[in-house]
C-alpha cells in the first residue's frame, strides 16, 4: 500500500504539490552538505553547541550506514537520517544515529516523512523497533511519532555534557 508521502520502488518517496519532496539515498558527495546541516542546527546552540562543533558526516559514514536525505525540487537537502543496523551476531540494537531537519524547513512535515521512510527501511531489514537516543529538546517529536521512553543515557563528558532520553520507536 502506498501513502501520499511514500511510494513503492527504489527507496524514493514523493509528495505531489507545490513543495514536492523526495527522499533519496545520500551519496558520498553529500557529506559536506550533511555536515553543514548538523553544524548549523539551531537546536545545538548555547550549551549544546560543543557537541556539534567540529562534527563531520564523512563519505565513509554515508557509505557504511543507511543514510537518506529529504530533498526539495532543486535537490536542496532539507533533512536527513542515519539508520545504523547492527552487524550480524551483534547484541547492539539498530539505532537512529542521526536525524536533522534544516531550521528553515522545520514544521513542514519533513521530520515525519523521514521517520516514516526510516520505519520502512527498518521493516525491510526485518526489524520491529529502532533505538533512539534523543537530543533532549527533540524528545517531544519522537514521542509524537510513536516512540516510547525506555530510560536515560547518562552524560559522557567531554563530548556530551547532559543526560539524554532513550526511546524505542516501533516500526
Amino acid at each position: 500500500m502506498t501513502s501520499p508521502l511514500t511510494s513503492a520502488g527504489a527507496g524514493r518517496s514523493r509528495r505531489k504539490g507545490p513543495a514536492a519532496l523526495g527522499v533519496r539515498r545520500a551519496a558520498a558527495r553529500d557529506a559536506k552538505r550533511l555536515t553543514r546541516l548538523v553544524r548549523g542546527s539551531g537546536a545545538y546552540q548555547g550549551p549544546y553547541a560543543p557537541m556539534v562543533a567540529g562534527y563531520r558526516v564523512g563519505p565513509d559514514y554515508i557509505e557504511t550506514h543507511d543514510v537518506f536525505a529529504a530533498t526539495g525540487e532543486d535537490d536542496r537537502i532539507l533533512g536527513f537520517y542515519a539508520l545504523v543496523l547492527s552487524p550480524p551476531g551483534s547484541d547492539l540494537m539498530p539505532e537512529l544515529d542521526l536525524m536533522f531537519v534544516a531550521d528553515d524547513a522545520q514544521g513542514l512535515g519533513i521530520g515525519r516523512l523521514l521517520v516514516e521512510h526510516m520505519r520502512g527501511r527498518a521493516r525491510a531489514a526485518g526489524l520491529d523497533a529502532v533505538r533512539v537516543v534523543a537530543h533532549p529538546p527533540a524528545e517531544g517529536f519522537y514521542l509524537s511519532v510513536g516512540a516510547r521512553r525506555t530510560g536515560t543515557v547518562p552524560a559522557r563528558p567531554p563530548a556530551v555534557m547532559w543526560d539524554r532520553p532513550e526511546l524505542l520507536l516501533p516500526v
